[in-house]
């Protein structure tokens, strides 16, 4: 190959080694925008060009002047004129500049130079407030009074620099003494600064106590107080002009917070699906973060994007392995104890791995035991038995076969979360998809009475209830192993802006109304014996890819009791859906599944939430509101 090949080959892989690792690099900016001025990166919702930034409020909008001759090139606030130095999507911040308020006297006091050009900053209306954590006035030069007013022209905050002689100089920070500084409050968007000489002699000798030795030029300006660090030397007899930075707090702001915001899914900031909204505490408004475990821009569609734990420094000093938001770190083979911490994992021998197997496969047999493992498998056979050796669709599950179906119960593969625990969407050996509730807690039960509910849960079959695949019991807590029901819930449809709103046609939210009713029927009526659920709600009816509705419970559903004066010692249910009569005698009957199935065809057919917390106390309940309405014959105008 001839010498000229072979720099053109060189030449092609060096560009192709660009190309990807320009496409690798993480977007900022909207496509076909710049997110560079000079030095300062910009990102989006800032931009520079028509079409390349926020335009729900002003300030998103900036400007770079670069054009021949400007160096660097200088980024301005478009309509605002004001000069940035950078802009921060992690803190909130951005950093712009103003020149330090001049004015110099003569011996007698008089004013001889000042310069007061670029000393005011307007905020007003657009996305930034002076940050009152990051900023202080300062007054510079004695004797000066400084201080600054808003917009309207009244006094916001100001401190009275002194003199002393110079045998009595007082060494140290910005105290008083040429030098005086003040905090600035919160909300304020509009700068001025004004400053007040006295000159020698205005109210007599007296004045000699704050004046001798004062200094020829004054000053008066908004800082960063990173940035300022006074010393005598440097900044007391100064008396030429100089900039000074300060820092802006910068939120989306033509809307209240973050609830508001997300009632115009069109016109809300947080793009990514994998960013949060919080609301910001310097004026109204809010931004938005990356979700834990991703980084990158919340504010464009993909902008968050998954780090790679197992990359950074100390993140696992053993075996790591990346997840979608998160990661593991285990110990290698042979060795065990905290993989997070250097030389956390320490060797061990084969008796010592032994010895752990034995204990690990002991406390699960114990576990097993306890859950009513041991009653199960007999039951299972002797069912098996008498229906002539075909299977009972029942499987008792070992924790190895679940973690595996979870990718060790990963966070990606979180379906929900309930204050009773986890559902995890599961794929099986044989590829059918699950949904396995790892639950926290359990109501203390014999493990005889829950092998048995545990067997007639699994006989139940009904298109419109969810299935119980089997259970794992070698865990403190069992799991349970159900059908999985692709289209989430009925809540979901109801309340969460897709689906099943009050526009949807009446007679799908009648199918559903009348398919869950069918599968409380089947339980209460046809299942021997017969079956309470205790906690039907929107949330525990799943909707599948044809809107057909199947129950679910995901908590612990309740045999029917033989003796009447079985009486439930902790009550069960969620607030809103609760029978009044359950609440005061704390049994359970199949007429507080009908209360509760009532509760929700009132949610089904008023697309209103069964608590409401923003208005009267007497107000807040669906079924209170409902009834009130209904005395006043008003019942079809019933508004939360």
């Amino acid at each position: 190959m001839s010498r000229m090949a072979i720099s053109v080959l060189l030449l092609l892989i060096v560009l192709h080694l660009l190309l990807v690792a320009e496409g690798s690099a993480q977007r900022v900016a909207l496509p076909g925008c710049r997110d560079r001025c000079g030095n300062i990166t910009v990102p989006y919702p800032f931009g520079i060009g028509a079409g390349c930034y926020r335009d729900s409020q002003g300030g998103f909008q900036l400007e770079c002047h670069d054009d021949s001759g400007r160096s660097p090139p200088r980024l301005t606030v478009y309509g605002y004129n004001h000069r940035l130095g950078a802009l921060s999507l992690a803190s909130g911040e951005a950093r712009a500049y103003l020149n330090a308020t001049r004015e110099c006297y003569d011996s007698t006091g008089g004013s001889v130079d000042r310069d007061t050009s670029s000393t005011y900053m307007a905020l007003i209306g657009s996305v930034y407030i002076f940050s009152s954590t990051k900023n202080r006035l300062v007054a510079l030069g004695c004797p000066n009074l400084g201080y600054f007013v808003d917009g309207a022209g009244y006094y916001v905050s100001g401190c009275m620099s002194v003199c002393r002689p110079s045998q009595n100089a007082l060494p140290g920070p910005c105290t008083g003494v040429g030098c005086c500084q003040s905090e600035i409050p919160p909300g304020i968007n509009y700068f001025e600064p004004y400053q007040r000489n006295f000159p020698p002699g205005q109210n007599g000798n007296s004045d000699s106590a704050f004046i001798n030795n004062a200094t020829s030029c004054h000053y008066v300006f908004l800082v960063d107080t990173e940035w300022f660090n006074y010393t005598n030397q440097v900044f007391l007899n100064r008396t030429d002009n100089f900039d000074v930075p300060v820092v802006l707090d910068w939120a989306v702001r033509n809307v209240g917070n973050c609830s508001a915001a997300r009632l115009n899914a069109t016109d809300f900031a947080c793009r990514s699906v994998r960013s949060e909204c919080f609301d910001v505490t310097n004026g109204p408004g809010y931004r938005c973060s990356c979700s834990q475990g991703y980084q990158g821009n919340p504010y464009l569609d993909d902008g968050c994007t998954d780090i790679d734990e197992c990359q950074l420094k100390d993140a696992c000093h053993g075996v790591c392995t990346n997840t979608q938001g998160s990661h593991t770190c285990r110990c290698p083979a042979g060795t065990s104890g905290n993989a997070t911490r250097k030389d956390g994992c320490q060797s061990m021998d084969r008796f010592t791995l032994a010895l752990k197997k034995r204990k690990l496969i002991k406390a699960k047999q114990s576990f097993f035991e306890h859950n009513g493992g041991v009653i199960l498998q007999q039951q299972i056979r002797s069912y098996s038995d008498a229906a002539g050796g075909g299977g009972v669709g029942f499987k008792i599950f070992s924790e190895e076969e679940l973690k595996k179906a979870t990718n060790n119960f990963a966070a990606d593969q979180i379906l929900g979360r309930g204050g009773h625990g986890i559902v995890y969407r599961g794929v099986l050996e044989d590829k059918t998809i699950v949904a396995i509730k790892n639950s926290k807690m359990m109501e203390a039960t014999e493990a005889k009475e829950f092998a048995r509910e545990m067997l007639i849960l699994s006989q139940i079959n009904h298109r419109n209830i969810v299935k119980l695949h089997g259970c794992c019991l070698e865990v403190e807590v069992p799991m349970l192993v159900y059908e999985y029901v692709s289209n989430g819930t009925l809540y979901h449809y109801i309340h969460g802006g897709e689906g099943l709103d009050t526009n949807k046609a009446l007679d799908t939210r009648l199918q559903i109304a009348a398919e869950s009713a069918e599968a409380l029927s089947y339980m209460h009526s046809s299942a021997s014996p017969p079956i309470l659920h205790g906690d039907v709600k929107t949330a525990n009816i799943l909707l599948d890819g044809t809107l057909t509705a199947e129950v679910s419970d995901f908590g612990a559903p309740k045999l029917q009791p033989s003796d009447e004066a079985e009486i439930a010692t902790l009550v069960q249910g969620t607030c809103g859906y609760l029978d009044p009569e359950y609440l005061m005698t704390c049994q359970l009957k199949d007429k507080s599944d009908v209360y509760s199935f009532g509760v929700v065809l009132l949610e089904l057919l008023t697309g209103k939430k069964v608590l409401c917390f923003d208005g009267p106390e007497e107000d807040r309940s669906l079924v209170s509101r409902f009834t009130t309405a209904v005395k006043a014959d008003q019942h079809d105008q019933a508004r939360p």
